[in-house]
């Protein structure tokens, strides 16, 4: 009896595990921020599109979380470098449970994410745009590692991770609270565009090699690790540089503050890829860990400051 309670514990702790749950914090700030710019703008509060909107993008990120490790088993198991945040959460590469679990969990997150979506665009925010705006994020979150499209494969999958996790997330917490789209919640996400688009080429440095080994061709393969590090460079001094045009835009100063109040721990970052971290396995966890931290901290902020000034209007 005690056996069976010990391996059925160890089973429920893999597949939380392999579910990674930690990481939707990120898409529950992201909503938040969305939901806070609807507001900032005049709308009023609906408690309903707050709960199945966190609903449908959770269920999509989990989805996305057994999804990539079903579809990605083979390059994880090249992967001789994995650290906490990329290679995967190694449950199936240590065995731990049967592959297919992983791609069933998937597939029934998949049907709760549609499910959740149907019901948003009949009940909560009824029209074409709500179910559009969601399919696509689905759709993208699928493919990203799923064929016959393998999104990541081909190099798009950086790019297509910032459009569904720092685009489509707070716009889909502003139309649902909204019903339109307006250039605010536009100009807010870009900056986090940017970092998120960063923060994928850090972890994939890790990855790189069992990548290539197995042709899953990420930008970082195709560029190699030396451009790739240039790139994030770049992608982290534009998220700074873009503020005084989205200002002049019509972007709030207290959010462009609140983004430049994190930028100390951006310039690290910079830092620590000038002295060439990203080439050091000694320093891949630290380096994936703090430009996380920065993405999250700087949404976070971009919040904090909606929420002030919706408290002074």
């Amino acid at each position: 009896m005690r056996t069976q309670i010990s391996q059925r514990m160890q089973t429920g702790r893999a597949l939380i595990r392999l579910g990674r749950f930690p990481f939707l914090g990120g898409g529950i700030i992201l909503h938040c921020l969305g939901i806070g710019m609807a507001l900032y703008d005049g709308s009023s509060l609906n408690i309903r599109a707050v709960v199945w909107g966190q609903l449908a993008i959770s269920a999509t990120q989990l989805m996305t979380h057994y999804a990539n490790d079903y579809f990605d088993l083979q390059a994880d198991r090249a992967n001789r470098t994995p650290t906490n945040w990329s290679g995967g959460s190694r449950v199936l590469v240590e065995n731990r449970l049967p592959p297919t679990i992983a791609l069933w969990i998937a597939l029934g997150l998949a049907a709760i994410a549609f499910g959740s979506i149907v019901v948003l665009s009949v009940w909560v925010r009824p029209g074409f745009g709500t179910l559009a705006l969601l399919l696509t994020a689905q759709g993208l979150a699928w493919f990203y590692s799923a064929p016959p499209i393998r999104l990541h494969s081909r190099g798009l999958g950086e790019l297509t991770t910032a459009i569904i996790v720092t685009l489509l997330t707070p716009l889909t917490g502003y139309y649902l609270q909204s019903g339109v789209i307006t250039l605010l919640p536009l100009l807010a996400v870009l900056p986090l565009c940017c970092l998120q688009f960063a923060m994928l080429l850090a972890i994939e440095v890790p990855d790189a090699e069992g990548d290539r080994l197995v042709h899953k061709r990420t930008l970082v393969v195709r560029l190699g690790s030396r451009r790739a590090a240039q790139l994030y460079g770049v992608l982290l001094l534009l998220a700074y540089a873009l503020l005084p045009l989205l200002v002049g835009a019509t972007l709030p100063l207290a959010v462009a503050v609140a983004i430049v109040a994190i930028f100390p721990l951006a310039a690290s970052l910079l830092w620590r890829v000038y002295r060439g971290h990203w080439q050091q396995p000694a320093h891949w966890n630290a380096l994936g860990f703090y430009t996380i931290a920065l993405l999250i901290g700087t949404a976070t902020a971009e919040l904090a400051a909606f929420m002030l000034l919706i408290g002074t209007m």
